[in-house]
């Protein structure tokens, strides 16, 4: 059964805690030279290729099928972070990039809301 790569779009999780944004990306059979990861202000963009081959053998055939697909993903980070403490490491398939917070970045803030 072949299943093109053109669609490829890799999930991405985000997550925020008070000291970081940890952006996770499931990037199953894409090697880690064939992703990067760029910031340019406050777009942080995931991309990379993702290659695929297959091979049959029987009595008398020999089959391979090579697939390509490329991807691109780019979200708008929703805090200022210190782009010289950014980190992305890649570890059985999975991306994770840890990008700290800039000192003076906003905090999420609760406002009282009191009867007028």
């Amino acid at each position: 059964e072949y299943a093109g790569l053109a669609g490829f779009s890799p999930r991405v999780d985000v997550k925020e805690n008070d000291n970081a944004l940890v952006v996770t990306a499931e990037l199953p059979g894409v090697e880690e030279k064939d992703v990067e990861v760029s910031l340019n202000g406050d777009i942080l963009t995931i991309s990379g290729e993702k290659r695929q081959e297959k091979e049959e053998k029987g009595d008398e055939f020999y089959r391979v099928e090579r697939s390509y697909g490329s991807f691109r993903r780019s979200f708008s980070l929703p805090a200022s972070v210190d782009a010289d403490k950014v980190e992305a490491t890649y570890k059985k398939g999975v991306l994770t990039v840890t990008l700290p917070k800039a000192a003076g970045a906003e905090k999420a803030k609760k406002i009282a809301v009191k009867a007028a």
